[in-house]
C-alpha cells in the first residue's frame, strides 16, 4: 500500500516543514504533494528550496489564491498511491495518528475514513462558538447525506484512490468539506469515523477561517445534496475467496 499525502498550504512558515518532517517519519511507503495556494510570506520560498532524500515530496504553486478547495484540487490530480489522506500544514492534527486513520480500509472495511475530534480524543478546550457552528454543520450535512458523522468539518479525510478519482472538486474554499461529505454519500462508499487529537489553534495563531466560511458551507451542503444529479454508485472491491452472483445458486 502506498500512502499518498495531500498537503494544502497558505501562509505556513512557521509549520509547514516541521509538519512534512513529520509526515516523512511515518512509517508508511508514501509520497508527499504539497501545494501551495500563492503564500506571501515566505512559505512558497521555503518549499522551491526544500530538497529531501528521505521520502516522494513534490510541490506545487498556484499563481493565484483561490483557497483550500482549489489547492486538493490540484493535489488531487497528481496522486499516484491507493491512498489518499489530506494533511493541513498548521500542526492542529497529527501524522502521529495514520495509523488509525488507515486501519478501516487496510482492514477491507471502508473506503473512506473522517478523523473526529469529537470522539474522546486528546483535544485543546478553546473557541466555543467553533465548535457549536461544527456540529450545526455536520448536523444540517447528515439530515441530507443520511450519514451519522459527529465532525463532518474535519481535515483528516482519507480515501481509497478509487473515490477520490470519482470526485471532481467545484468549491475553491472551505465549503469543500461538505462538498466532498456529500459525493461521498453519494457514492456509496463506505463511511467509518475514528477518534483523533486535535490541537486547535486561535486567530492570533493563524487560524484562517471566518463566519462567511460557515454560510458557505450552508450552501454547499444545499448545492451539492440537493442540486447535484444522480451518481453511479462505486464498485466495491471483490473480497478474495468469494463468488459471483452468476456463480451461486439461481434463485427459485
Amino acid at each position: 500500500m502506498k500512502l499518498s499525502v495531500v498537503i494544502p498550504v497558505y501562509n505556513e512558515y512557521n509549520t509547514v516543514l516541521t509538519v512534512i518532517d513529520r509526515v516523512a517519519a511515518t512509517p508508511f511507503e508514501k509520497e508527499i504533494i504539497v501545494v501551495d495556494d500563492c503564500s506571501t510570506d515566505g512559505t512558497a520560498e521555503s518549499l522551491r528550496e526544500l530538497k529531501r532524500d528521505d521520502v516522494e515530496l513534490r510541490c506545487f504553486f498556484h499563481e493565484v489564491n483561490r483557497g483550500k478547495g482549489a489547492a486538493l484540487r490540484t493535489g488531487f490530480e497528481q496522486v499516484q498511491g491507493d491512498v489518499v489522506l489530506i494533511q493541513d500544514a498548521d500542526l492542529e492534527y497529527s501524522p502521529d495518528e495514520y495509523g488509525r486513520l488507515l486501519k478501516p480500509i487496510l482492514d477491507g472495511n471502508a473506503d473512506v475514513v473522517f478523523g473526529s475530534r469529537f470522539l474522546g480524543g486528546n483535544n485543546r478546550c478553546h473557541l466555543f462558538w467553533h465548535y457549536v457552528v461544527n456540529k450545526s454543520l455536520t448536523f444540517i450535512s447528515n439530515m441530507f447525506t443520511n450519514l451519522n458523522l459527529t465532525d463532518m468539518e474535519t481535515c483528516y479525510k482519507v480515501f481509497r484512490t478509487e473515490v477520490v478519482k470519482r470526485i471532481r472538486i467545484q468549491s475553491d474554499r472551505f465549503d469543500v468539506e461538505p462538498e466532498l461529505t456529500a459525493k461521498v454519500a453519494k457514492l456509496r462508499c463506505r463511511v467509518y469515523e475514528v477518534p483523533i487529537s486535535y490541537y486547535g489553534r486561535d486567530y492570533a495563531e493563524g487560524k484562517k477561517i471566518r463566519w462567511i466560511d460557515g454560510v458557505q458551507a450552508i450552501l454547499s451542503i444545499l448545492r451539492h445534496n440537493l442540486l447535484a444529479g444522480r451518481v453511479e454508485p462505486l464498485r466495491q472491491p471483490k473480497v478474495a475467496g468469494s463468488r459471483s452472483p452468476s456463480s451461486g445458486p439461481k434463485p427459485p
